[in-house]
């Protein structure tokens, strides 16, 4: 009978995850020593020592369905940009993408429970295989879907670097597009002033109402010299406020307007934006290895 206790055991002695060391104790019938070789074989237990590891390298990816109607991307992170270029990792990458936009998960806990293709195994249980085989720790970090009534779009900027997607009720998957590209140069927070928090407007009001008055203007003039000025502030965080990229003269709210268009909401991935990178001393982890 396998208990939680050995359940416990195992995964002290291992690192691998619980519900694989719950899995090898079912299949040796509680023998410990031929469920940690069986996590050996299949290079779980390998995996495992990596996952101490920071990975905030990799790659973001996308996926829109051919009517457009849902889109994915996806982050998912490995400790160097060497396999960033990996056939192998980039091919998973964008399944992953494939598989949020098909099967809807909830959160990334869910993701890593769905099937992965027609390969009879999870999405965790692949990810665990190309840790053991490429040799670094690799996360799915985050992702992002969209379903439309309108139109879905997506876009990919610097190789796997930057992730846009974007929701239109209405427009065309060309205008749809420049957005996305808009998204990713011009780094939006919200789409539009409504969407900004009050407490974020207030406390930029504040520091801009101290710049006034640190330049010598009375408590009066500061405050409309900050009605002025809280307009530049929208223009650099709310996508409608923004100019246009490709067309400086023309706002992007006025470009979308212009066309009939709505667009209703985006998001955008930044490769490991974030994520901490543990500095390493070359010379102490060569000693390391040493040892």
């Amino acid at each position: 009978m396998v208990t939680a206790e050995l359940v416990k055991q195992l995964r002290e002695k291992t690192g691998a995850g619980m519900m694989d060391c719950k899995k090898v104790l079912t299949e040796t019938d509680g023998d410990m020593e031929k469920a940690m070789e069986l996590l050996r074989e299949r290079g779980i237990s390998k995996a495992a020592k990596k996952s101490g590891r920071v990975a905030a390298e990799g790659l973001v990816a996308a996926y829109v369905s051919s009517d457009k109607k849902v889109g994915a991307i996806v982050e998912v992170n490995a400790e160097t940009d060497f396999v960033a270029k990996n056939d192998e990792f980039v091919e998973f990458v964008n399944d992953v993408a494939k598989i949020v936009a098909i099967q809807n998960p909830t959160d990334v806990e869910n993701l890593l429970t769905l099937s992965y293709k027609e390969s009879g195994k999870t999405v965790k249980e692949v990810l665990t295989d190309k840790i053991a085989t490429i040799g670094e720790n690799m996360t799915i970090r985050r992702f992002a879907r969209f379903a439309s009534e309108g139109l879905v779009e997506s876009y990919i900027h610097g190789a796997g670097k930057i992730a846009v997607l974007v929701d239109f009720a209405k427009g065309d998957s060309e205008l749809a597009k420049d957005v996305c590209m808009q998204i990713a140069a011009a780094r939006p927070e919200y789409l539009n002033r409504e969407a900004v928090p009050s407490e974020t407007v207030e406390k930029e009001m504040e520091i801009l109402k101290v710049q006034a008055m640190n330049e010598g203007k009375p408590a009066e003039i500061a405050e409309k010299m900050v009605q002025g000025r809280i307009g530049k502030f929208y223009s650099e965080i709310c996508l409608l406020d923004q100019e246009f990229v490709k067309d400086p003269n023309i706002k992007v709210g006025n470009l979308i307007q212009s066309k009939g268009a709505e667009i209703t909401k985006f998001v955008r991935f930044e490769k490991g934006e974030g994520i901490e990178k543990k500095e390493e001393n070359f010379a102490e982890e060569v000693m390391k290895q040493l040892q």
